[in-house]
């Protein structure tokens, strides 16, 4: 069981009650298969990503950087229980869909990019490690399958 501080729910539950989902989301999952073009792979259905442009004005990636951020949602009310809130999306993952756990730890980093440049300056040191723990215990608990 991970530990919150007041200050790290607080934060986490801030970041989210502010986050663009239509902006924040689609940045997210493009950044993520431009920069780490082999994330493509799971996505074969879902069109054109030939190049960065045609990732970014794909609609099906936007609907889906929507959809992950609305699965975060999940976490972020139930900070005390993340792994259970994700068990059956871990089991989805690994079983079904497959996909590499260390992707997770990919999208994270891509999404505390975007999020970090829509909060600017009050994307403080103190800020960043709270989003960071809670990204960490998502990305644990949706790769828990796994192990």
């Amino acid at each position: 069981m991970v530990e919150w501080t007041d200050f790290e729910r607080t934060t986490i539950q801030d970041i989210f009650a502010k986050m663009d989902y239509e902006v924040v989301g689609p940045a997210a999952l493009s950044r993520c298969l431009v920069v780490y073009p082999w994330c493509e792979r799971y996505f074969g259905n879902f069109g054109n990503l030939y190049n960065a442009a045609a990732i970014a004005a794909n609609p099906m990636i936007a609907n889906h950087g929507k959809t992950i951020l609305h699965g975060l949602d999940r976490a972020v009310k139930n900070m005390d229980n993340i792994k259970q809130e994700y068990a059956e999306l871990s089991v989805l993952h690994s079983e079904k869909l497959h996909v590499d756990p260390d992707n997770f730890k990919l999208l994270a980093d891509c999404l505390t990019i975007v999020v970090a440049a829509q909060m600017g300056n009050n994307f403080n040191g103190e800020v960043q490690a709270a989003f960071q723990k809670f990204l960490s215990v998502v990305v644990t608990s949706l790769g828990r399958q796994y192990h």
